[in-house]
């Protein structure tokens, strides 16, 4: 039973991207996807609504609604799956950088709506700092290099050496995976 439990948990912290990790170009095809995925989903539900409503008459807002808001919290979840996913690749840990990044733009939307010659406009709820923070954010999510590359990256400082261990047990590996491969091979044909 533990078994199961544990696989469980480990299923769920690879769908909510808390212990999977996605690349860069990985992150960026995902996102395009999402978009059209969503972009898709958005027309269809555009144009069923304007389809159940009256001949001459615009679709109402109670319509289209619920499936908006099933539709919006959908697209929330998966963009915060996929950023955890991105940050935990970059090194970062997204349990403390997604709601750190909530903490400030909710604090920005308060500054702007309490001085409002700060806001970036009289429809926008924002200032130019959360703007800022916001493309920081976008910019390290599609620009900044994965943790394992870094750790990967010679430096000048020091040279690479080989490691004896490993130089020496490479043969012996590959002479292994030979032997184990002509041996099952044998043991197949007679």
């Amino acid at each position: 039973m533990r078994n199961w439990a544990e696989k469980d948990r480990a299923m769920l912290g690879f769908i909510f991207g808390l212990n999977a990790r996605l690349g860069r170009l990985q992150y960026f095809l995902s996102i395009m996807g999402l978009a059209v995925v969503m972009t898709g989903i958005c027309f269809l539900m555009a144009r069923e609504s304007f389809d159940a409503a009256a001949n001459g008459l615009p679709p109402s807002i109670e319509m289209i609604q619920g499936p908006a808001i099933i539709v919006g919290i959908v697209f929330l979840l998966v963009t915060l799956t996929l950023q955890a996913m991105r940050l935990r690749d970059i090194g970062w840990d997204p349990v403390c950088v997604i709601p750190g990044l909530f903490v400030v733009l909710m604090a920005d939307m308060v500054v702007a709506r309490k001085f409002p010659s700060l806001s970036l406009g009289p429809e926008h709820h924002g200032t130019a700092v959360g703007a800022l923070v916001n493309l920081g954010l976008l910019l390290a999510l599609f620009f900044w290099p994965s943790a394992h590359d870094e750790e990967q990256m010679p430096t000048f400082n020091e040279p690479r050496r080989a490691d004896p261990a490993r130089s020496s047990g490479a043969a012996s590996v590959a002479a292994e995976r030979i032997a184990r491969a002509s041996g099952e091979l044998g043991r197949r044909a007679v």
